[in-house]
């Protein structure tokens, strides 16, 4: 008998904390639903053979109810019509599809109490199934999430976050530097630019001088 077939006589209490336990409870729970799901089809079966014998009975009885009641008419005819042989054969039979009803009735009966035993447990195994098959999405989802953080831990595991502000301090200061050396070589360019600008100035105001030189000569009388 294999640990699955001893599990399925447990309460499904026991079962969920065995999974729970369990090295790949994923797997446990499948092989698990799949003993299952034969127990229930083997249960169904069950039920409809029991279910089929109990219907049998219900017709044999109800045969003999009736037969009970035709034979009773039956006799009251014969005693009318004077022929008391036919109402005593009537009689007869009477008496013996009562005590044949009456057995028909026990088998019945009992055969409908151990049908609607079987069809209460094959209820509370659909259930079980559908509880059990609703466990498995959770604890898919549970294994899931355990994953995706054990990949989140393994991930950062690597990862320094001192060495990464001082990656960042490092970058930022550079930045800081090459802002300085722009601003500093935009300056030099200032410089020297308006230093060529007073020189072409100082060019300008000597030809401006001469022609006003030139312009006063005229009017030096």
């Amino acid at each position: 008998m294999s640990v699955f077939k001893r599990l399925r006589d447990l309460t499904m209490s026991n079962v969920y904390a065995l999974i729970e336990k369990a090295e790949d409870p994923i797997k446990m729970t499948d092989q698990y639903l799949r003993d299952m799901q034969q127990d229930l089809e083997d249960a169904e079966k069950s039920v409809a053979a029991q279910i089929a014998l109990e219907k049998k009975f219900k017709v044999l009885y109800e045969e003999q109810e009736a037969l009970v009641k035709r034979r009773e008419e039956q006799a009251h005819t014969a005693v009318q019509a004077g022929n008391l042989d036919l109402a005593r054969r009537a009689l007869e039979e009477k008496k013996n599809a009562e005590q044949k009803g009456k057995e028909y009735k026990a088998s019945y009966e009992q055969n409908k109490a151990a049908a609607d035993n079987l069809r209460a447990k094959l209820e509370e195994m659909r259930k079980q199934v559908t509880e059990l098959k609703n466990k498995r999405e959770t604890l898919v989802a549970r294994v899931n999430a355990a994953k995706a953080q054990k990949n989140i831990h393994k991930a950062m595991s690597g990862f320094d976050s001192n060495t990464a502000l001082s990656g960042l301090k490092r970058m930022e200061e550079k930045a800081l530097q090459l802002e300085a050396e722009a601003e500093a070589s935009g300056e030099v360019y200032k410089k020297e630019k308006s230093l060529d600008e007073e020189f072409m100035h100082l060019g300008r105001d000597k030809e401006v001088e001469d022609e006003l030189a030139r312009i006063m000569k005229q009017y030096e009388k």
